[in-house]
């Protein structure tokens, strides 16, 4: 079982969670509901989690292929129900960007069974009613042999 803890620490909204090996992340709510800027808002880290979770696979799968990444990055946009409590995402992009000696056709599968087939997190978007849309930029690409 996974275990974390969550500890207010800061003002009213100012919470810092802890994994059992004793990392962090800070969460706050926005100004304009009463918090100080002091960390992340839980719904976005929820959207850094499905970058993390993607970019693991995405790593793994094109290392097994042999493939050189010599930086990769995320940006990740999404959109939250309008008026509604819960606001659930209901729709999320993510523009992966990836440099090195990379496949683009590879670069473009390991994405695919990332966010299709590995990812938990975009599994638990999906079963929650999100849409997910993805794009793959592999940039300043060399000489690769397939």
């Amino acid at each position: 079982m996974i275990h974390v803890e969550v500890n207010r620490v800061a003002g009213d909204y100012g919470f810092e969670a802890k994994d059992a090996n004793g990392h962090t992340i800070r969460l706050d709510t926005s100004p304009e509901t009463g918090g100080t800027n002091f960390g992340v808002r839980p719904m976005q880290a929820l959207l850094m989690g499905l970058g993390g979770c993607s970019g693991i696979d995405v790593v793994s799968i094109l290392k097994k292929q042999r493939q050189t990444i010599d930086d990769f990055s995320m940006k990740i946009e999404g959109e939250r129900e309008a008026d509604a409590v819960p606001s659930l995402w209901t729709d999320v992009k993510i523009v992966f960007e990836l440099k090195g000696k990379i496949d683009p056709e590879k670069a473009k599968r390991a994405c695919e069974l990332s966010i299709e087939k590995y990812c938990s997190v975009a599994e638990t978007l999906r079963k929650a009613g999100t849409s997910i849309k993805w794009e793959v930029r592999v940039l300043n690409t060399e000489e690769v042999s397939s």
